[in-house]
């Protein structure tokens, strides 16, 4: 028994050391990747187990033998190192509101027009269930075809259950998985149902995948996605003249590349002359440079190893412009939409210095309002399921669009007073 609870605190701690220190080396950063992001966001349930764990083994070993030195000093390592994971995502709240401060105005909160004070607290039972992810006041309305073909031509629509909408702020959400793998149900749901939940609609897309569809096959179902939401979400009780994008990972890729190509022919063939202008944009731990621009390795391995065989299907030493085209940092022009870019210090998929190149480009080059959160401790994917990071990331990014959303009605408002006068 004492051999087996020493096993299973080492192999604890193993994993809690490499959430706080992953592995980002070449390929290995694969599996530090799938070891490390759920030990991440389930800490909490993890010192509960691994104490409930110690507390039966000393129980039981109270009778008959000595506790094993070993496990007992595995579980201290292991509790100190989820700990420490747990201090840190609790930071995170604190963190993403000096963000946006900063970015958008210590005042920010007072162009919300909201009823009361914000709650900047978890949701209650939000940590405690991970995994449920649905909320029982939003509808969803499943399956619905943008464009002809199968169910990759389908999104799904998130809006609140038994209101009459008119007028509501859209915003669309986009799946990651590597451009090869995904489907809409599996992503963004914490932040669709909470912004469902505020008056919000918002539509999760499908998209077909490579390599069996190479790209820009999925940028251009994408825009597809935007041009019909544009077309159609009136029906359904949206406002055309707002869409907000976001997604994360190859999602976080597509939704950066979509708002800053509006109308580019190259990506959409057959429907040139569709709107599929975006208002705001909040990449999650995206890729934002595909061809190797900012000469990193990590960079260049992908493109050469991944993307060029597997998703493009094109050599990059002969068709490097395709890449290039392909990248979102390519892609900066004066007149970006805004952007709230949120990545993790501990992504070993999407090196954070990508995001930081995407940041520094928008600032550089763009005349858009940039608000940047790099959050320590996190992995890619934190914020598939619930836990202390992803409500906090989740609540922050609500009150980006709620922002956003005021501001851009107040500035829509300016305008037309001003053209009235004349």
């Amino acid at each position: 028994m004492s051999s087996g609870y020493a096993r299973r605190q080492l192999t604890l701690a193993a994993l809690a050391l490499n959430a706080v220190r992953p592995t980002a080396r070449g390929w290995s950063g694969i599996p530090s990747f799938a070891l490390g992001w759920p030990v991440s966001e389930l800490a909490p349930h993890l010192l509960v187990a691994a104490a409930g764990d110690t507390a039966a083994e000393l129980t039981m070993r109270r009778r008959s033998s000595k506790p094993s030195t070993t496990g007992l000093l595995a579980a201290a390592a292991a509790a100190g190192l989820l700990a420490w994971t747990i201090a840190g995502a609790r930071r995170v709240g604190a963190e993403l509101d000096e963000a946006l401060r900063q970015s958008i105005g210590e005042g920010y909160l007072d162009d919300l027009d909201l009823p009361g004070p914000v709650d900047l607290r978890l949701p209650r039972g939000s940590v405690v269930r991970p995994f449920r992810l649905r909320q029982r006041d939003v509808e969803v309305l499943r399956d619905v075809p943008y464009t002809e073909g199968g169910r990759r031509a389908h999104l799904d629509i998130y809006r609140p259950r038994d209101r009459d909408l008119r007028g509501a702020p859209v915003l669309i959400q986009i799946h990651g998985g590597g451009w090869t793998i995904g489907t809409k149900e599996q992503q963004g749901l914490i932040l669709m149902n909470r912004m469902a939940q505020q008056g919000w609609i918002c539509i999760a897309a499908n998209y077909r995948l490579a390599p069996k569809h190479r790209f820009p096959t999925q940028i251009v179902d994408v825009k597809r996605a935007i041009a019909w939401v544009h077309e159609n979400i009136e029906q359904y009780g949206g406002d055309p003249s707002y869409i907000a994008i976001t997604g994360g990972s190859a999602g976080g890729h597509l939704s950066a590349l979509a708002a800053l190509t509006p109308g580019l022919a190259d990506y959409q063939p057959g429907f040139e002359t569709a709107d599929t202008s975006i208002s705001a944009c909040v990449p999650f731990y995206g890729i934002y440079d595909l061809a190797g621009m900012t000469k990193d390795q990590a960079a260049v391995d992908l493109r050469d190893r991944f993307l060029g065989p597997w998703v493009f299907k094109k050599d990059p030493r002969t068709d490097l412009d395709d890449f290039v085209r392909a990248s979102p940092l390519a892609q900066v022009g004066e007149h970006a939409p805004d952007f709230f870019v949120i990545h993790g210090r501990n992504d070993t998929l999407a090196p954070v210095h990508q995001a930081r190149a995407l940041v520094a480009a928008l600032q550089e080059r763009s005349d858009a309002t940039v608000t940047y959160a790099e959050l320590a401790g996190a992995q890619h994917a934190f914020d598939v399921f619930s836990s202390i990071r992803s409500q906090h990331t989740i609540a922050a990014v609500q009150r980006w669009l709620q922002w956003h959303r005021a501001t851009s009605q107040r500035s829509a408002r300016d305008v037309a007073g001003r053209h009235s006068r004349y």
